[in-house]
């Protein structure tokens, strides 16, 4: 039995969608525990892409039980609409289970999200606008509605009459935007609670049930660790708690019953929406990371913006997330490049440091000190051992390896399922893996 939490241990689109694919495989239960429609997995299956928002991508083995935890907040509007794609492509739902203590994205929440990002102006985060931020701000307020509110059709008409009349004055007040129908609203909810009401569970119980009975669980997050609310680049970061201590509290889990964290990271970097990047390609390299990469958000479509591999963020993801392996993803479109570059430290005023800094002014001002290695120049999208990369692209990952201090364990050059290297089992392996060297920090740490 083995319990691991999947991290993306960059700036989200990490490729975790496919990783998780991977490992659901050896699950008996796959549990998503924070976030909402803002993050998108995209999961390749004999030639079919399905991208899936809520439903953890574990559902695609029948024999999998999936769960959406009580650190997700849930768009029943969208979460049907998944629920349907599912079942046009004739994949089972039955196994699918939603927290009761989840809570609710509402319209007046999208509402706000979207005219605060553009009241914002030059000063704009860079959100979704899908309301993610609200619905967690009325959950802190304690002014939310959960899974179980809806569950209950007298409560919530009586809880959402009061709510929605409140969230009008700031709609009309602050925004100058048309007020919501209490009632409208009201309606269109108790509609989708039938249709989810044979899903919800105690998320809580189900899974401490799971584990004693030595079922394997597999805690899948969304965005990234540079995405943490309290770890990440503050203020351009999400509204949860993407690290792997997330997991626990959004799962309802003790840390004790965590076996094994594995960390998600592309071979190059990428980020969306605003916020310092040091190792932003702002030339044509840079554009062929996007377009091999194909490198558009699965939320909202946006390009995505590519640059080098950042050891300095990969090394801090380490650390905050306490990572045994990691699985290194999108090595093929590295494949044409004569040479690649590796930030191994930063520079600022003259000195180098090789750790995160947690002032944002800092950040930006933050310039990469890089490491060269060479290219390969061939394909490696056919590989499917380590014996059948090129041994720069072997080297190259070794590197990265050396660089983090933590073994590789997986590493994907496609996005099928088939296009994949397992240098060892991640859930039931030995924590040590094969692509791994101990080497001394380097440089001084500041």
């Amino acid at each position: 039995m083995a319990n691991v939490i999947v991290i993306g241990a960059q700036w989200g689109d990490e490729g975790k969608g496919k990783i998780t694919d991977l490992l659901s495989k050896s699950a008996d239960v796959v549990v998503r525990y924070q976030g909402g429609v803002n993050a998108g997995h995209t999961v390749v299956v004999d030639g079919q892409t399905l991208k899936l928002h809520l439903i953890p991508s574990g559902i695609l083995y029948p024999q999998t039980e999936c769960i959406i935890g009580s650190g997700t907040v849930i768009d029943p509007e969208l979460l049907i609409a998944e629920l349907d794609q599912l079942a046009a492509l004739e994949i089972s739902s039955q196994n699918l289970l939603i927290s009761e203590t989840a809570h609710i994205t509402m319209p007046y929440h999208r509402l706000i999200d979207q005219a605060a990002e553009e009241r914002r102006g030059e000063h704009k985060i860079g959100t979704t606008g899908r309301g993610i931020g609200p619905t967690y701000a009325d959950k802190s307020e304690r002014t939310g509605i959960r899974v179980l509110d809806l569950m209950d059709p007298e409560g919530l008409s009586k809880k959402l009459r009061w709510t929605v009349g409140y969230k009008n004055v700031i709609l009309e007040k602050l925004y100058n935007l048309p007020p919501l129908d209490p009632e409208e609203v009201i309606d269109q909810y108790l509609v989708y609670a039938e249709r989810l009401r044979p899903h919800v569970v105690d998320c809580s119980l189900k899974i401490y049930d799971a584990i004693q009975r030595r079922r394997n669980i597999l805690f899948e997050g969304a965005q990234g660790t540079l995405l943490d609310l309290d770890h990440g680049t503050y203020p351009y970061v999400t509204s949860s708690n993407p690290v792997a201590g997330g997991a626990c509290v959004g799962a309802g889990v003790g840390p004790t019953m965590i076996d094994r964290v594995i960390g998600v990271a592309k071979a190059y970097t990428t980020r969306v929406g605003e916020g310092p990047f040091p190792t932003e390609l702002g030339d044509v390299i840079g554009e062929s990371l996007c377009d091999r990469g194909a490198e558009f958000g699965t939320t909202t479509g946006r390009r995505r913006r590519c640059g080098w591999f950042d050891a300095v963020i990969g090394r801090y993801a380490v650390r905050i997330n306490g990572l045994d392996c990691l699985a290194i993803t999108k090595l093929d479109v590295l494949d044409q490049l004569p040479e690649i570059k590796v930030c191994v430290a930063y520079e600022m005023d003259g000195k180098h440091y090789q750790d995160f800094p947690s002032n944002a002014r800092h950040f930006a001002r933050c310039r990469p000190v890089y490491k060269t290695l060479p290219g390969w120049q061939q394909p490696t999208d056919h590989c499917r051992s380590l014996k059948d990369l090129p041994p720069q692209a072997l080297e190259y990952l070794k590197f990265l390896a050396e660089l983090m201090e933590v073994p590789i364990a997986i590493v994907s050059l496609g996005a099928s399922r088939d296009q994949t290297i397992i240098v060892e089992d991640p859930i039931h392996g030995p924590k040590r893996a094969l692509l791994y060297a101990n080497s001394a920090p380097l440089g001084s740490r500041v």
